[in-house]
Parts: C-alpha cells; structure tokens; sequence
C-alpha cells in the first residue's frame, strides 16, 4: 500500500463502522461502501485522507469525510477523530428558525 493510503475494510474497522474486520469487507463486497460516490468493488480499495465515504445500514446511510487513517482500532471517541460526519454538515436549520416575512 502506497504511504498515506489504507485499505478501505481497514479503516471501516478502526472506525468503528463494522464490528469486525470480516463484516467491513463484507459490506463493501456487497456494495454498501461507496468512496467519493463511486461503488467500492474490493475490500482493498486504497482510501486517503479527504476522501468522501459513504455507508448505506438498513435505516441510515453515513456520509463522512475522512481525517485521519488510524493506526489501531480504539475506543469510540478515538475512532470519531478519524471523520467528519458531512450528513450533519449539510444540514441548513436558518429557514426553519427564521419566522417569514
């Protein structure tokens, strides 16, 4: 793997998208993973830092930005530090707080 690269079922693990390495190759395998809107094909799909990732679950998909690539699978604020959420990002709540007229 190229320097500043990691494997995309990798980095799903230390981000705490999958339980196990396993499952995150799975997901990906069974097309749930898209890196900067394209479909993942391989667990081993090569993902750096500023690349878009996307995961569709049954009631939620996640749209993040990826920070940093981790070396280890930590605890749960140690993997948040890994990215950006972008579906909170998007969000534009000044229509809804700003009375009309």
């Amino acid at each position: 793997m190229k320097p500043g690269r990691q494997r995309l079922d990798k980095w799903l693990w230390f981000a705490r998208f999958a339980r196990t390495r396993t499952l995150a190759a799975g997901l990906v395998e069974a097309g749930y993973v898209r890196v900067n809107g394209r479909r993942a094909d391989a667990a081993a799909t090569a993902i750096a830092v500023g690349d878009v990732v996307t995961v569709a679950a049954a009631h939620t998909t996640a749209l993040v930005r990826v920070l940093d690539l981790g070396e280890r699978r930590g605890g749960a604020p140690e993997a948040q530090t890994l990215y950006a959420d972008l579906n909170t990002a998007s969000l534009d709540t000044t229509a809804v707080d700003t009375p009309p007229g």
